[in-house]
């Protein structure tokens, strides 16, 4: 199979680092785009061309998750890659539809949930990844002076619930979003051990202050963020931009490599995640207690 004979399905394709990522996969074959908004994917679909696909899919409902995941399968595509690209990070934490913390539900377990129902579907060889973040990672300089403090995780239960471990953020939404990210991170690591024939992955893409993770920032700060963020990678350790992001991000995906459960950073460089991240006994007991928590009736 060559790369215009293959298939890239990617989550949060309309904006930042994912509408990017987006058009730098159209180039290497059929793009499917996974999305809350018909009319944001209809237009990126229109611009991309005849091989991209379009797919309504919100990731905080993991019903609507499976269901997403199901419509793809039945189109029997071949699926070369995957990337769990949609994320959020609110300020102020709001609930799902099924009254979990949304960015729990959002960053975790839809696309835990979108990856499970894919996996037993994908070709031998398939790549798979995760965008997480390094502020999971409590003792990181930049994530520190930013008020982040790390993956404050308790149990699945306890996320769905907004609740993490004393000693946290004083912004309302850093905790979760480090958790959550967190979260995400350990399942590529543990997913990679439970798939050998898949090649799974995580990725930090790097800091970039005007993707749509920081909405929520003033508009001023926005502005100069914006204006600033070409020059940033030469200056700022762990910076990108959203065109070298979306360079090496592709290169993971439609790379052919024997690499799995392999944590890059912005530069494609294997990476260290937190103390937690390297003991294999939390990241198993995240993935654990995400199954258990999926599999409880809720209600």
């Amino acid at each position: 199979m060559t790369n215009k004979d293959a298939a890239y399905i990617i989550t949060g394709p309309t904006s930042g680092y994912g509408l990017a990522t987006a058009r730098e996969l159209a180039k290497s074959g059929t793009v499917v785009l996974v999305g809350r908004s018909r009319a944001k994917l209809d237009a990126l679909k229109a611009s991309l061309g005849s091989h991209a696909i379009a797919v309504v899919c919100d990731l905080s409902d993991v019903a609507s998750a499976k269901r997403a995941a199901e419509e793809i399968i039945a189109m029997k595509l071949p699926i070369a890659g995957v990337l769990n690209n949609a994320g959020i990070r609110e300020a102020v934490p709001t609930k799902s539809k099924q009254g979990w913390d949304n960015s729990f539900a959002t960053n975790h377990l839809g696309p835990f949930v979108f990856t499970e129902t894919l996996s037993p579907y994908l070709r031998d060889g398939a790549r798979v990844a995760f965008v997480v973040s390094a502020v999971e990672e409590p003792e990181r300089k930049p994530a520190k002076a930013a008020g982040f403090r790390g993956g404050r995780w308790i149990s699945a239960e306890a996320s769905a619930r907004g609740e993490w471990l004393a000693g946290s953020s004083t912004n309302a939404g850093f905790d979760s979003y480090a958790t959550t990210k967190q979260a995400g991170l350990a399942a590529a690591i543990e997913l990679a051990k439970e798939n050998p024939r898949l090649r799974i992955q995580a990725i930090e893409p790097g800091f970039n202050p005007s993707t749509g993770l920081g909405r929520e920032a003033p508009w001023l700060a926005r502005m100069i963020a914006t204006a600033l963020t070409p020059i940033l990678p030469f200056f700022i350790k762990g910076a990108s931009t959203s065109s070298r992001a979306a360079k090496m991000m592709s290169r993971v995906l439609s790379t052919e490599s024997n690499e799995t459960g392999v944590y890059f950073d912005e530069k494609r460089q294997p990476m260290q995640g937190s103390a937690q991240i390297r003991d294999p006994n939390f990241t198993n007991r995240v993935v654990a207690e995400t199954r258990a928590f999926l599999n409880t009736p809720q209600g």
